[in-house]
């Protein structure tokens, strides 16, 4: 494997997503809404396409031997349940009209279980993510009917906007339906870790049609 194409490129995860691809040899394709935004390279080229024109992100996909898709709508986004739903919706199909089979996508940690229950279902969970995280929720109930893709889902931990920032250990435990917490009954994993988990992921195909998550 060569060259992997990268949705949502210059994000808070896609980012470190690149940087770990191209640290490891890979050359990547970024897909984003700006290419200026894009330190482009021998490594590094960048494509400008909307995530929710199926067809020319389907072309802009090919060639690729995989896609790692960090696509947010923008927590900002007063819209953000529906517009995060159809652009991964839409990814998808792209991924598979375009003839990639490998397929990564980034959700949210909302959909992880405790005690039987969904962490987006409780009464704590913060108001200014839930629409985005049940769109997470719904979008991975919605990837597990695909028997096309090899494709894995990609749960955070709990905390990883609160993780160690700008430290990459390179190590991370992972779990499928439950957060892994560490010693102190934390949930944690550094954006640099979270693409670390994720490129190993390609490497190993470890949850080939599965969702997993990873913490320290």
């Amino acid at each position: 494997m060569k060259k992997v194409a990268v949705i949502g490129a210059t994000g808070f995860v896609g980012t470190q997503v690149v940087n770990e691809l191209v640290n490891r040899g890979y050359e990547v394709e970024a897909i984003v809404r700006d290419v200026s935004k894009v330190q482009q390279n021998e490594k590094v080229t960048a494509k400008s396409v909307d995530v929710n024109n199926v067809d020319e992100l389907a072309e802009a996909l090919k060639g690729n031997d995989a896609v790692i898709s960090s696509f947010n709508a923008g927590w900002t986004n007063p819209n953000l349940y529906d517009d995060f739903l159809n652009g991964s919706v839409n990814i998808e199909k792209a991924v598979e009209q375009s003839g990639v089979k490998r397929f990564i996508t980034v959700g949210g940690a909302g959909s992880l279980y405790i005690d039987g229950s969904q962490l987006v279902d409780g009464s704590d969970f913060p108001a200014e993510i839930k629409p985005g995280a049940t769109a997470a929720r719904d979008y991975l109930n919605k990837i597990k009917e695909n028997k096309t893709l090899d494709w894995t889902f990609f749960s955070p931990a709990i905390e990883m906007h609160q993780g160690t920032a700008g430290v990459r250990v390179g190590k991370y435990r992972t779990a499928l339906e439950n957060p892994v917490f560490n010693e102190e009954g934390r949930s944690i994993l550094s954006v640099e870790d979270v693409a670390v988990a994720l490129v190993d992921e390609l490497e190993q195909n470890n949850h080939i049609r599965e969702r997993f998550t990873a913490a320290y």
